[in-house]
């Protein structure tokens, strides 16, 4: 019987030695296939999006949305929370009812909607005794700013294309006026470009060089920039508004009648250091017969302060677009 050769027998260590290298080399080649067609379909799955293109603005909006607002804010003890914005009863000799029933009169509401803005709008005095029963300055104006940027908001949500006219008298004047500083900003609840115009009568921040002066324009300041930095209960004096209008300080109006300590406080008339003769005197400003007598002042020849709002909003409501409805 032939011998045979040392290593020949199968299944030798020399032997399987290639056979082992092959299953080696297959193994790696079918991990790389996976590897590869795995790269392929997450490639696929996770794709990066790309950026949407920013939405086209609206071309026109629903047709029962006004081509303008005409939002007006009244002033102290003119009005009331449960009020009707467009018809408010509240106060009947409110001082911008003078200016919004005249533009009710002349355009129809396809035209300008007018809504005036009901809050609380009162003015405790703190140092009163007994207690007034009042709502405090801070809630009333508190309260009265958020009702008006609520409305802007739903409108400019509702009727993007409509454009606005905002008008504020006192306290609602304030109101007005940070509204505006906001808008004026970017930050507002509108943009800039579509405010048609601001009109602020005996803004309590009133200070020169902000806005647009009608009539004389008196030297003092607003009583709220006099005080600035006065907080006692219920009543926080805010200051200026240390960036005005921004870009839209030139839609602005302001009126203040010369003497009406509310927007035309001499420097030194309210003293931080005497504040239960200074909280008296603003409380006491609120209802001066100057302050309360801007139906008849008159801002140009025989023109009185509401008189030239009124024709004022109305020029801008009727020069002002007409957007497509839908």
């Amino acid at each position: 019987m032939a011998r045979r050769r040392w290593g020949s027998r199968p299944g030798s260590a020399r032997s399987r030695g290639p056979r082992r290298l092959v299953k080696l080399l297959g193994a790696l080649a079918a991990l790389g296939l996976a590897i590869v067609l795995l790269w392929y379909l997450l490639a696929g799955c996770f794709h990066p999006t790309k950026p949407r293109p920013p939405k086209p603005p609206p071309t026109s909006q629903p047709a029962s949305c006004p081509d303008v607002l005409a939002l007006a804010v009244p002033g102290t003890w003119e009005s009331s929370s449960g009020d009707n914005p467009q018809h408010p009863a509240a106060n009947p000799q409110s001082l911008m009812g003078f200016v919004t029933r005249p533009l009710q009169r002349q355009f129809p509401t396809s035209r300008v909607a007018v809504y005036t803005v009901p809050y609380v709008a009162q003015f405790s005095n703190p140092i009163a005794l007994p207690p007034d029963g009042q709502a405090s300055y801070n809630k009333s104006r508190s309260e009265g700013m958020q009702r008006a940027s609520d409305e802007l908001s739903r409108m400019n949500q509702e009727c993007p294309l409509s454009t606005y006219v905002l008008m504020g008298f006192s306290q609602g004047a304030v109101i007005v006026g940070d509204i505006a500083a906001q808008i004026g900003a970017g930050a507002g609840p509108v943009s800039a470009d579509q405010v048609l115009g601001v009109a602020l009568l005996a803004d309590g921040r009133r200070q020169a060089g902000q806005g647009v002066p009608v009539g004389i324009d008196p030297p003092g300041s607003g009583a709220e920039i006099a005080l600035g930095g006065l907080k006692v209960p219920g009543i926080t004096m805010t200051g200026p508004r240390d960036d005005g209008f921004g870009v839209i300080n030139d839609k602005v109006r302001t009126i203040c009648a010369p003497g009406d300590m509310i927007c035309d406080s001499p420097q030194h008339a309210l003293s931080l250091f005497n504040i239960p003769s200074s909280v008296g005197s603003l409380v006491a400003a609120a209802g001066n017969p100057i302050h309360a007598g801007y139906n008849g002042y008159v801002v140009g020849p025989g023109v009185t302060a509401t008189q030239w709002t009124e024709r004022w909003a109305a020029g801008l409501i009727a020069g002002a677009p007409h957007p497509p409805h839908s």
